[in-house]
C-alpha cells in the first residue's frame, strides 16, 4: 500500500521543520535563534513564550524574514475568537492554531478572511490517550474516531490545515484531502526522550505518514548544539 502523497509546494525544505521555542523569556528565545542561525526559518511560540514578551519577539522575527506559528489554541465564544484572530492576522503570523471545536473553527475561518494566516485546527492533543478521553468525559470515543471527526469538521468549515499525531496523519490525509496541510508535533528524533508526548514518531516518519510541518521543541532546545540538531532533523526530512 502506497503512503498518501502531502501537498507541500516546492520549495525550502527547512521551512517543514517548525521549531518550538519553550523558553521562558525573550532573551532565552533570541540566543536561541541566533544559534540555530540559518538552519531555522519557521519557529513556533507558544503559551510559555507568548506571555512573557512574545508577541513582540514574533514581530521581531517575522521582521527578520522568519515565519511565526503561534500555539495558542483559541477557543471561546465565536465573537472573542473572530477578533482575537483578526488581531493575530495583522501581526503577521503564518499559522495559529485553534481548537477543533466547530463554532471556534467558523470564527476563526471568519476572522482570517481575507488575509495570508492560515488556521490550523488541533484535533486531539499529543499528549493524551484513551485514558485521558475517558478522564476528560469523552468515553467511550477512541482516540482515533475522535480526530477523525474534528477532521471532518475541520475540512467541511474551510480551515487550512490540522494539528494532529503523526501517527493518525495518514487516516487523516485520506479525510482531508491534498490540499489541507497537516501539521505534526510529538516528533523525537532516534534517541530522544519522549517526555510528555504519548503518540510520537521519528522525524523521516511523520513525513512518510503524510505530514506536511514537523513540529521539534526540547530535541533542539535542549540540545548542547541547536543549530547541529535541527540540520539533523532537516537531513531526515529531506531523505524521507
Amino acid at each position: 500500500m502506497s503512503l498518501p502523497t502531502n501537498s507541500v509546494p516546492a520549495g525550502d525544505i527547512r521551512d517543514r521543520l517548525i521549531i518550538g521555542l519553550d523558553v521562558p523569556s525573550v532573551e532565552e528565545a533570541r540566543a536561541l535563534v541566533e544559534r540555530i542561525g540559518d538552519a531555522g526559518t519557521f519557529y513556533k511560540i507558544g503559551y510559555q513564550l507568548a506571555y512573557a514578551g512574545g508577541f513582540e519577539f514574533a514581530r521581531e522575527l517575522i521582521g527578520q524574514g522568519k515565519k511565526v506559528f503561534l500555539d495558542l489554541k483559541l477557543h471561546d465564544i465565536g465573537n472573542t475568537v473572530e477578533e482575537g484572530v483578526r488581531s493575530v492576522a495583522r501581526l503577521g503570523a503564518t499559522f495559529l492554531t485553534v481548537h477543533a471545536y466547530p463554532q471556534t473553527m467558523r470564527a476563526a475561518v471568519a476572522g482570517k478572511a481575507g488575509t495570508g494566516l492560515k488556521i490550523l485546527a488541533v484535533t486531539v492533543l499529543t499528549s493524551y490517550d484513551d485514558n485521558d478521553l475517558v478522564e476528560a468525559g469523552y468515553a467511550p470515543v477512541p482516540t482515533a474516531e475522535l480526530v477523525a471527526r474534528r477532521a471532518e469538521q475541520a475540512r467541511d468549515l474551510g480551515v487550512d490545515g490540522i494539528v494532529c499525531a503523526a501517527t493518525e496523519a495518514q487516516a487523516v490525509r485520506g479525510i482531508v484531502g491534498r490540499n489541507c496541510l497537516i501539521v505534526t508535533p510529538g516528533i523525537r528524533p532516534p534517541g530522544s526522550e519522549a517526555g510528555d508526548q504519548k503518540r510520537i514518531v521519528t522525524p523521516a516518519e511523520g513525513i512518510r505518514l503524510g505530514a506536511n510541518h514537523l513540529v521539534v521543541a526540547r530535541p533542539i532546545v535542549k540540545a548542547a548544539d541547536p543549530r547541529a540538531a535541527a540540520e539533523a532533523i532537516v537531513r531526515d526530512i529531506a531523505d524521507a
